[in-house]
């Protein structure tokens, strides 16, 4: 029978750190648990929190730059510690999950005191700064791939590799075939950018398209992602080389488009990653060069070595670099098919499932309270309600 038990997830204020928060919190409570998540201000505004998911508003203690931002960090982290420890003293959590992000240290600080054990997620290829500077005391470090940088050789034994979790939309591609290529055919591909960095690809892409032979280039349906004030010169340069193209500042059915595409384009973010890896679908990609510790230029490796992918420089990223590689794994349709094998095999569909039985696997189950009836024992014994969260309060 299973068990109901508290659990808390702290995560930083970034889709990146929050998105995995949501999913193991959706997936903990769908086990029959009760869930707290600690962000900060930031993390509170990126929508996907699970109905249920109890949500606190703590102290970030981001470190800005000056002795009077050290200073003023410090204080917010003890501040959110402190917060932290009276909220584990009423929820009694079975452990804490920490998923990088400033905001997840004072959790995990407030963990540490409490006994409480603790867990991290990295979702990068390079531990993060606060994963790092908590791994020697956490019991275990989930990670995304096989190879992560930055784990000390005294901490290996704690490593478990789970990847990174994604919706369920996306899972779902995996079963499916990889969309008909064949040498007459449409050629469908999938600019995204996301958040960060994504006028780059609205100034080199459409002309890296427009230098392709025309056997390639006539046959182009694009779906491109772009910045509000990128969007009219990306359609006038498609526009005047007669390619059509659908722009769009979000996309909001990304799963749908990444099922139909052919080949996407785009930056090397860890959630990019997990879902091409795990729908299977081959990318040229464009590490962010000022991502922290140069993780995209990690993140990618896996895929790139299997053959998945291609990865470019951004000093590199021009229009003709961008065309000479398209042209390597488009011209012969096998090449590209083999490439969305390739980048399948990467994939981690179970990540989700995987990082909460490891989750579950540490910690004690609450105390079972049971009444026992005097037919039974003779003995009779109180119960106790389980603590429940307190809500959010800013």
């Amino acid at each position: 029978m299973s068990v109901s038990r508290n659990f808390v997830l702290a995560a930083g204020g970034t889709g990146g750190h929050i998105i995995p928060a949501y999913a193991l919190g959706a997936e903990l409570m769908r086990r029959g648990h009760q869930v707290a998540l600690i962000t900060d201000n930031r993390g509170s505004t990126i929508p996907g929190c699970p109905e249920d998911m109890e949500m606190h508003i703590m102290p970030a203690g981001r470190v800005a730059g000056g002795l009077r931002g050290w200073l003023a960090a410090a204080r917010n982290i003890w501040r959110g510690r402190a917060m932290a420890r009276e909220l584990f003293n009423e929820f009694d959590p079975t452990a804490v999950v920490g998923f990088g992000g400033y905001p997840a240290l004072p959790a995990l600080l407030a963990a540490f005191a409490n006994k409480v054990p603790t867990i991290i997620h990295e979702q990068n290829a390079v531990l993060g700064r606060v994963n790092r500077l908590v791994a020697g005391k956490v019991n275990a470090i989930a990670t995304a791939y096989p190879d992560v940088q930055r784990v000390k050789p005294a901490h290996q034994d704690k490593v478990h590799l789970v990847g990174n979790p994604v919706r369920a939309e996306v899972i779902a591609l995996r079963d499916e075939p990889f969309p008909p290529f064949i040498e007459d055919g449409v050629f469908r591909v999938l600019v995204t950018g996301g958040s960060q960095g994504a006028s780059i690809l609205s100034e080199v892409v459409p002309d890296a398209l427009a230098r392709l032979p025309l056997n390639l280039r006539r046959r182009l349906q694009v779906t491109q992602q772009c910045r509000a004030e990128d969007l009219e010169t990306v359609r006038k340069t498609y526009a005047d080389h007669n390619i059509p193209a659908q722009l769009a500042t979000y996309l909001e059915d990304f799963p749908e488009r990444l099922g139909w595409s052919h080949l996407v384009i785009g930056r090397a973010g860890a959630s990019t990653i997990a879902e091409l890896t795990c729908a299977g679908r081959p990318a040229i990609l464009v590490p962010l060069p000022s991502a922290m510790d140069n993780h995209q230029a990690f993140n990618v490796s896996e895929m790139v070595q299997a053959g998945g992918a291609r990865a470019i420089k951004q000093s590199a990223f021009t229009p003709v670099e961008l065309a000479k590689q398209i042209q390597k794994m488009a011209l012969i349709p096998e090449t590209l098919q083999n490439a969305a094998r390739a980048a399948k095999s990467c994939g981690r569909p179970d990540a989700v499932h995987d990082l909460a039985d490891l989750v579950e696997s540490f910690g004690r189950a609450p105390l079972m309270h049971t009444i026992s009836t005097t037919e039974q024992s003779g003995l009779g014994f109180g119960s106790a309600e389980p603590a429940l969260a307190r809500k959010a309060s800013t």
